[in-house]
């Protein structure tokens, strides 16, 4: 047997539309050009000259987020509590077990812009692939928002998975999910008409509220989702551990396992 794996992360970038402005990372890029003074800074007496080429190290200084690029949320950036009441855990209190496990893929790309899904929607795209929801499948959600992600549109694209929908998912043992968009939830515009026409605040990131009942994590901002099938490969999406954070960066990966 060999071994094929499938990227699902997007590289953590400046310059593109990824998130709001508000959130959008930024990233000092130091050449090995700009550091031999660093160098030199640990051995008292070293020259720029005595080092090869007169070149130090590359580094990069960071501004960012935990929710930039490809991530997994815990469930307390959905609130201070899951699970009817308990203490929600933070990234770094995130069970191992749920991170790595067999992959399901429910494709949703046919659905317009801002569509909340339901659970019925859930149901039977589940049957339309043949697949019975096991324990600790990670479940992602292929929608139409991976094909802009970078451009001006990106905020604006891909369904979200609605309340329902999710605790469909969590009360089959899920525990971690994902989606190709900016948010597991519906576009923000989009649930903003929605909200302005209803005055029902309970719409207001309904999928990620739904760890209220039940504990979860989601993943956000995948991507190459196309290219997988339905079933059969695992995915493995362990977080960075950041002390009791809200999210914690992944480098989400499908593995296949193959006749060699």
């Amino acid at each position: 047997m060999s071994r094929r794996f499938v990227d699902l992360s997007v590289p953590l970038e400046t310059g593109i539309q990824s998130d709001p402005p508000m959130m959008l990372p930024k990233i000092n890029y130091m050449a090995h050009d700009q550091t031999a003074e660093q160098v030199m800074a640990f051995f008292p007496g070293l020259k720029k000259e005595d080092l090869p080429g007169g070149e130090g190290w590359a580094v990069e200084f960071m501004e960012i987020a935990t929710h930039n690029g490809t991530h997994l949320d815990a469930p307390y950036h959905h609130h201070s509590t899951m699970s009817g009441g308990e203490r929600a855990i933070t990234i770094d209190e995130v069970p191992l077990e749920w991170c790595f496990g067999n992959g399901v893929k429910l494709d949703f790309r046919h659905l317009p812009d801002g569509h909340v899904i339901s659970a019925a929607e859930v149901e039977a795209e589940l049957a339309r692939i043949g697949h019975d929801i096991q324990p600790l499948d990670i479940v992602v959600v292929n929608t139409s928002a991976a094909e802009r992600y970078g451009h001006d549109d990106y905020l604006l694209k891909g369904c979200g998975m609605g309340r329902e929908a999710t605790l469909y998912l969590t009360e089959r043992g899920v525990r971690v999910t994902g989606t190709d968009a900016w948010s597991w939830d519906a576009p923000f515009a989009h649930t903003a008409q929605a909200y302005a026409q209803s005055g029902d605040a309970s719409i207001i990131w309904e999928g990620h509220r739904a760890s209220m009942d039940i504990g979860y994590c989601h993943m956000e901002k995948l991507t190459n989702l196309d290219q997988l099938p339905a079933t059969g490969f695992q995915i493995s999406c362990f977080p960075f551990k950041i002390k009791g954070a809200s999210a914690g960066f992944t480098r989400a990966v499908a593995i296949f396992e193959e006749e060699a």
